[in-house]
């Protein structure tokens, strides 16, 4: 089954990741690979215009909220404010092969990816196609959702034989 994010969702991380100087954050919550809620974290990196880091707080605030029976945490997310939605060296090198969503925001541009052993990107991430729903509209199979600088316009990249 294909992550599903909202088109809304995906509008607003956009927005917020094109307004800010340094890397957003957050962990994206949801239930049977649905992203229903992506909750913005402090981004408490040393460096947070390069690099990013969830609020321990919080991230221990939100496996605590799923292990007691609320949302189940699906994954991370964090833009690149002069890069693209691609993985980082950086980002493979800080992440556990745990088969945990990521969702990169770039450029205007979101794109999906897992992390696993052996992945395609740097050794650590394998890229997620993913379905999008809007109101009256869904679209499957996307790899990747690019929003115009006036953010009224979303385009979608189709997956080209993506099993995941």
């Amino acid at each position: 089954m294909e992550p599903e994010i909202s088109s809304e969702l995906l509008v607003e991380l956009l927005r917020a990741a094109a307004e800010s100087a340094v890397e957003i954050c957050g962990i994206l919550r949801g239930q049977d690979g649905r992203v229903l809620i992506a909750e913005l974290t402090r981004n408490v990196a040393d460096d947070p215009a390069r690099h990013f880091e969830i609020d321990p707080a919080a991230l221990f605030t939100a496996l605590r909220d799923a292990r007691r029976g609320g949302l189940a945490v699906l994954g991370w997310y964090h833009s690149h404010p002069s890069g693209s939605a691609d993985p980082s060296a950086t980002d493979a090198a800080q992440a556990a092969a745990d088969g945990a969503l990521w969702l990169i925001l770039g450029g205007g541009t979101a794109r999906l990816w897992r992390a696993v052993a052996d992945g395609a990107r740097h050794g650590r991430f394998d890229p997620v196609a993913f379905t999008v729903k809007a109101p009256g509209h869904v679209e499957k199979n996307c790899e990747a959702v690019h929003m115009d600088g006036a953010g009224r316009t979303m385009t979608f990249a189709k997956a080209q034989g993506s099993s995941h």
